[in-house]
């Protein structure tokens, strides 16, 4: 992993920026939300933090001076983007992104401001190639597959791990890389849940399906191996496809054998240290089973739960998880394989939206 500071300072890099206006005042016309000329250069729209969220590259857009929140029906539309205050020159974003990032056509943006005591703490996701202000920094991975690593920071345990060492108002660099994040080459082991299916191949049409909801992400597509239009935003689809895959990662964290028992972390498992038997027993007196701690983390998030408890009466959130994992549990403990709750399975093409006319 690398980390840059977004591509732009929005101080001392605001000789750069233009305004809508100010380009079409120069003739620009607007195509999407990138400015085109005949005979000049493209200008690329400029994110912000604020922008994006989880698995929403087309979370709030700039409406004059302020942002407003996308609504789900606008985000129906897989023509449908977001536009910030200010373009920059295509060959200035160029100048300052590494070659590799350029042509992959996607970048994973992390929000810099948050706290231990909002929502959630890690916030961000992938983006299309653009301008990048730095109140959202550039995660870069540097091995495949790439495209896992968003679903893994969305993760609310990845998030629980988060909220432990922020101590400010910042996602410091030093703390990001403190998160602990599954190792690239476990993906290539099967899933414990499903041992004919590789990890990679089991979280790639989850986080497809949540991302790439508009033609804009197409590289992100390609990427995860989909030529297909972009997937419908719905919102229950979503919400089942979160919490398979928090379900999953609770399973990759906090290992436990078949009977649901604690099981030790271990180096070859992608864990710093091998977990001593003195260090399993502590846990263990706090923690029976990994499951108890499963219900724990999630308890720890109150706004999630306040907010679930005032739409549905009821932590619906956490009751969802929690069954999901435990379906992923009984598939470990009889080596059959664990069967999604989605219908159609995740990433479907019947979920995606028609085909661009030719």
């Amino acid at each position: 992993m690398t980390f840059r500071q977004g591509l732009f300072n929005m101080s001392s890099d605001s000789h750069l920026f233009r305004t809508g206006e100010q380009m079409e005042r120069k003739g620009y016309t607007r195509d999407g939300n990138i400015y085109r000329s005949l005979d000049a250069e493209d200008y690329l729209p400029l994110y912000e933090g604020k922008m994006v969220h989880h698995y929403d590259h087309r979370w709030a857009a700039y409406d004059g001076p302020r942002t407003r929140d996308i609504p789900a029906a606008e985000k129906q539309d897989p023509e449908g983007f977001v536009c910030g205050r200010y373009w920059v020159r295509c060959g200035d974003v160029q100048e300052v992104l590494e070659p590799p990032e350029w042509d992959r056509g996607w970048l994973l943006g992390i929000r810099d401001v948050t706290n231990s005591t909002v929502e959630r703490t890690i916030v961000g996701g992938a983006l299309p190639v653009s301008a990048v202000g730095n109140n959202l920094p550039l995660w870069i991975a540097g091995a495949e597959p790439r495209a896992v690593l968003p679903g893994l920071l969305s993760s609310l345990v990845c998030d629980y791990t988060a909220r432990l060492k922020v101590g400010g108002t910042h996602l410091n660099f030093f703390i990001a890389k403190q998160i602990p994040v599954i190792p690239p080459d476990v993906f290539a082991e099967s899933a414990p849940w499903n041992c004919g299916e590789s990890l990679r191949d089991w979280f790639l049409p989850r986080i497809l399906e949540l991302t790439y909801t508009a033609w804009d992400l197409q590289p992100f597509a390609r990427e995860c191996g989909h030529g297909g239009p972009p997937f419908r935003w719905d919102v229950h689809r979503r919400f089942l496809l979160r919490c398979e895959i928090d379900a999953a990662c609770f399973h990759l964290y906090l290992p436990a054998d078949e009977q649901g028992g604690w099981r030790a972390a271990r180096v070859a498992d992608g864990c710093p240290h091998d977990e001593t038997p003195d260090q399993l027993a502590e846990l263990t007196e706090y923690f029976p089973t990994a499951r108890e701690a499963v219900a724990y983390i999630m308890d720890t998030f109150s706004i999630l739960r306040r907010r679930d408890e005032a739409a549905h009466g009821k932590y619906r959130t956490k009751h969802v998880i929690l069954e999901r994992y435990d379906a992923m549990q009984h598939a470990m403990a009889t080596g059959q394989p664990y069967r999604t709750i989605l219908d159609p399975e995740p990433a479907d093409p019947s979920c995606c939206h028609p085909p661009r006319p030719d």
